[in-house]
């Protein structure tokens, strides 16, 4: 139980959205990535997670971790269009409609809705990404409450709110951790995860990463930073964490680049080098490859309708 303490201590849990979800046809991607992780309740109809299909109906919740890519069916017909993930964020507007909550309870159709988060061990490592946990399906009433006030605020003016919302989703991520532990879900990789919290060496080498993504991350920079040798430095960093650091280096680049993507101006070239990649082409190529879509559709699609 100490070791869970610590885990939940050590995330840093950041609001990003909620919306309310009108399916205006089914769809399954094939490829869905997402940065940040997301709780799904379905209102109407279905969700569909993974290749094996796992079942959300009404009333169930869905949670999709963040940093894989995942199949999803959303929504129930006898056509259902399967689709990548590029034409889906390119085309969303297709198949989603953004509506109020009072419009979710009310309009028939399949319908859900969603929070989106990020938890991140020393605000630096996406924790279920790190963990490898699949999609799952629960029901849980405490999340329930939590979700129906994440919504009450967001469209409240009372002061406060904003801070009430953080509060809020720091509190989902606490239940959603307890549900898994209660119900004996993903145990073996929580407590591998524990590596994390019981060697400062590595915590010394998340923390430099974390600072330093746009300068030299080279493994022997590592073995550094760490005080071991640089032939070692890789094996010890995969011995706790499961991947070898030049793989997690570049999802942390990965990941800043399309938070920049999404909240600056910056040229894709400045972007790129801001993160640690001085060949521009070779960045796109990369880029493209990790999360399926070229770097300039990524920000497009914050302009595009937001769901």
């Amino acid at each position: 139980m100490e070791d869970y303490n610590k885990i939940i201590e050590s995330l840093g849990v950041k609001f990003v959205k909620a919306k309310n979800i009108k399916i205006q046809k089914p769809v399954t991607v094939n490829n869905l990535y997402e940065v940040e992780n997301k709780v799904i309740w379905v209102n109407k109809g279905e969700v569909l997670l993974g290749e094996e299909k796992l079942l959300a109906k009404e009333g169930d919740f869905a949670f999709i971790p963040g940093g894989k890519v995942h199949q999803i069916t959303y929504g129930r017909g006898s056509q259902i269009e399967t689709i990548t993930n590029d034409k889906f964020i390119t085309g969303k507007s297709e198949y989603f409609n953004s509506i109020s909550h009072d419009e979710l309870l009310v309009e028939g159709g399949d319908s859900f809705s969603y929070i989106s988060f990020e938890a991140k061990v020393f605000d630096s490592v996406n924790f279920f990404a790190s963990l490898d946990i699949p999609p799952f399906i629960f029901s849980n009433d405490t999340i329930k409450s939590l979700h129906d006030k994440v919504f009450d605020e967001l469209k409240s003016d009372e002061p406060g709110s904003d801070r009430m919302v953080k509060v809020l989703t720091e509190y989902l991520l606490v239940e959603l951790f307890r549900h898994i532990v209660r119900n004996k879900l993903f145990v073996e990789q929580l407590a591998t995860n524990s590596t994390y919290f019981k060697d400062p060496r590595l915590i010394d080498i998340f923390n430099y990463i974390n600072e330093h993504l746009g300068g030299d991350l080279s493994n022997k920079k590592l073995a550094e930073v760490a005080n071991v040798s640089e032939d070692y430095v890789g094996q010890y960093f995969k011995m706790l964490t499961g991947i070898n650091p030049q793989d997690y280096i570049e999802y942390q680049r990965m990941e800043e680049a399309v938070t920049l993507l999404r909240t600056s101006k910056k040229s894709i070239r400045d972007i790129g080098h801001e993160v640690g990649y001085k060949d521009t082409a070779y960045f796109c190529r990369r880029f493209k490859m990790m999360f399926g879509i070229p770097a300039g559709k990524m920000r497009r699609r914050e302009s595009l309708m937001n769901v």
